[in-house]
């Protein structure tokens, strides 16, 4: 019997409302700044890969922070940026890293009332996430914490574990009170969300919000709101 369902947070709970590309269009533009925009894919797939967080394995946050200040002075020196480089990477740090633009994170209009319906259901809830910095001042600031048995985030100093990794799910199980029987886990990240819960004894569901992974696992949904069918409860 399912008991607790765990949740993503990105792409799967809440997404940032305005994409990189028109930031660094505004800073730029306040800074007259001419950027090579023919380098720009290039220098993104690498600023993605370098943001993505550090091994929570062996970086502690201040750490973690350090390299993803590096990582945003890299991709802007990358774009051509030489002049006032460190005051432009801190300038889209603040308006687009989650440490500094929390106001910037929204919820999708489904988000709320399916935690809502689950919680009047009985279910424990909880979000397992990889998130390089403390992500329940974020839940709290959208609204949403008070609705988690636990906010479980993977640089989490007493987890320091990321997804597909075993142990961000096991201690989630631990913190909540319940077995990989009574639980699913629903992300939109097959690797992370939908491999990592599966290998772990987890039941996954992948959430395909903009319809690019068909076919890639059973039970997938496009909306939060067809959770409760597939737990068999009345829809929401």
């Amino acid at each position: 019997m399912i008991k607790a369902v765990f949740f993503d947070f990105y792409q799967t709970l809440g997404v940032w409302g305005e994409s990189l590309r028109p930031r660094v269009e505004k800073i730029t533009d306040r800074y007259r700044y001419e950027i090579d925009w023919e380098r720009y894919d290039t220098a993104r797939e690498n600023f993605y890969a370098d943001a993505s967080g550090s091994d929570p394995m062996t970086h502690d946050l201040l750490e973690t922070m350090q390299q993803i200040i590096d990582s945003y002075r890299d991709f802007l020196a990358a774009l051509g940026v030489r002049d006032y480089l460190d005051q432009m990477t801190w300038e889209l740090l603040q308006s687009e890293h989650s440490l500094f633009a929390a106001n910037a994170a929204t919820l999708y209009d489904d988000t709320v009332p399916t935690l809502e319906h689950l919680r009047d259901k009985g279910f424990k809830l909880a979000i397992v996430s990889n998130w390089d910095t403390p992500l329940d001042p974020l839940a709290e600031r959208l609204g949403i914490a008070d609705y988690f048995h636990t906010i479980t985030s993977s640089h989490d100093e007493r987890v320091r574990s990321a997804k597909p990794d075993a142990h961000i799910f096991e201690w989630t199980l631990k913190q909540v009170g319940v077995s990989v029987k009574e639980t699913v886990h629903v992300g939109d990240t097959y690797e992370a969300d939908i491999i990592g819960a599966r290998d772990v004894g987890i039941r996954p569901i992948l959430i395909d919000r903009d319809g690019t992974q068909g076919g890639r696992w059973k039970e997938t949904i496009r909306s939060l709101s067809e959770l409760p069918a597939l737990l068999n409860l009345d829809i929401c």
